[in-house]
């Protein structure tokens, strides 16, 4: 696979000119091009080669391109299939896009419906397989909350994840709401020594102050008003484990100076009880706000502090890491088409590069309600952007250059195989693979200053 193209692209045609053109199209459009014209020949190419996406001629001597797919289907079914050909019938349409064709064009093709076709399955297959290359790697995560991203910062948290996993050290996550402080938590807790012990989540924003000290430290019977039973706290539920208390800013102080207390000596006592009961956990604290200067206003123990930050990790917002936000939208897609029991594939390109820039204040979380979301909305395997929130839309930014940048791609293929037919229009029909009717169609379609060119070459 070669990194710098936007895609590897097989182009199988039995006629020459045909797959002249397209080849050329696409490899000025920045796709590595590997063309066939027969179907075995095409068959040998993407079982040695990297294909991301295949475009193919339907009717060919010897197997035809329905044969072609049937084989991909079987042998490569995560590389989408484009069918383009001039004998195409409604019935024959239908049947490949009821069978998984990704898209079915009739010759000749609008090249920049074609282009926005090629690149949403060249991404959508890149994403798949970035997440299965992520699946088989060692867990950054539960089975229920994998960690998505592949941003030089992020990629650089896992590598601390690694260094750190198996120490007894206390973490603090810090980042904005909806980064995924629980997220990292758990995938440290998972990939450490401790994955078949239990983790334990606290929220302390959650829980009234009242109860936060029954909750974390557990009471004997008869030790309040309703306490009808023993309970364990969350430090002795999580024996051999890892306890996480998520936003520790919330805690008010008289139970900061009792959290001290337990992380310098390892033991707890019930409410209602003087029994000191030894406990073995890993503490990792998450927060949104700066301890440090909470520290500095008195609303946080310094000591507490210094005991909680032995390492530290900074969660980037999601608008600092861009490039993973591809890889997030394919996950969600998968997921929620799951739960909801729909057949969500992919977004449009509209979608995409307008999450590419949205702003995403609430970060990761607000991305996968937005997905959630669009997904129970959608009537088809795509989501568009009349399925999304109404501030997301209030974003929108037209392409209006890249849209004009393929359409002059596709007036030019006709008027460079015009040129070398030197203005025999019936040949350049026959090159472009298309009747000699279909051919002026195209002509009259050109801005008026390339038909007249083209007319008087």
């Amino acid at each position: 696979m070669n990194g710098d193209s936007k895609g590897e692209i097989l182009i199988v045609d039995d006629e020459p000119n045909a797959l002249k053109v397209l080849s050329s199209i696409l490899t000025e459009e920045g796709y590595g091009v590997f063309s066939a014209r027969d179907v075995d020949s095409a068959m040998k190419v993407i079982t040695e080669e990297y294909v991301d996406a295949v475009i193919t001629d339907l009717v060919m001597p010897g197997k035809d391109g329905m044969q072609f797919f049937e084989y991909i289907a079987e042998n490569h079914s995560d590389v989408p299939v484009i069918f383009i050909t001039a004998y195409g019938t409604v019935e024959s349409a239908v049947s490949a896009m009821v069978r998984g064709v990704l898209y079915y064009f009739i010759k000749p093709p609008d090249y920049t419906k074609l282009k926005t076709v090629l690149a949403d399955g060249v991404r959508e297959r890149r994403m798949k397989g970035e997440i299965a290359s992520m699946k088989q790697q060692p867990s950054q995560g539960d089975g229920r909350h994998p960690v998505i991203a592949k941003a030089p910062r992020m990629l650089d948290i896992f590598r601390t994840i690694d260094s750190i996993k198996d120490t007894t050290s206390s973490v603090l996550i810090c980042g904005e709401t909806g980064t995924g402080k629980e997220v990292i938590a758990r995938a440290l807790h998972y990939r450490s020594s401790r994955r078949d012990k239990p983790f334990i989540a606290v929220n302390c924003a959650a829980i009234p102050r009242e109860l936060m000290e029954a909750e974390l430290f557990g009471y004997e019977k008869g030790a309040f008003t309703g306490a009808l039973t023993r309970r364990l706290g969350r430090f002795e539920e999580a024996s051999g484990g890892t306890v996480l208390l998520d936003e520790i800013g919330e805690l008010e102080p008289s139970l900061q100076a009792k959290l001290l207390r337990v992380l310098e000596e390892r033991e707890v006592e019930r409410l209602g009880s003087s029994h000191r009961i030894p406990v073995d956990f890993r503490l990792l604290c998450s927060t949104n706000r700066d301890l440090e200067e909470e520290v500095v206003k008195m609303t946080f123990r310094k000591d507490l502090y210094y005991r909680i930050n032995v390492v530290r990790i900074d969660i980037p917002p999601l608008r600092e890491r861009r490039e993973d936000i591809p890889l997030l939208v394919s996950h969600c897609l998968e997921q929620f088409s799951s739960e909801k029991e729909k057949k969500v594939r992919s977004v449009s390109s509209e979608v995409m590069e307008l999450f590419m820039n949205y702003h995403w204040t609430g970060n990761v979380r607000q991305l996968r309600n937005v997905i959630e979301r669009a997904v129970i909305l959608s009537k088809g395997e795509r989501i568009n952007l009349e399925e999304l929130p109404r501030e997301l839309l209030r974003s929108v930014k037209t392409n209006g250059p890249a849209r004009k940048t393929l359409r002059e791609l596709e007036n030019q293929a006709v008027q460079d195989v015009l040129k070398e037919c030197k203005g025999n229009k019936s040949r350049a029909a026959k090159m472009l693979g298309i009747s000699r009717k279909a051919f002026y169609k195209r002509l009259k379609e050109l801005p008026d200053s390339q038909s007249v060119s083209s007319r008087n070459s």
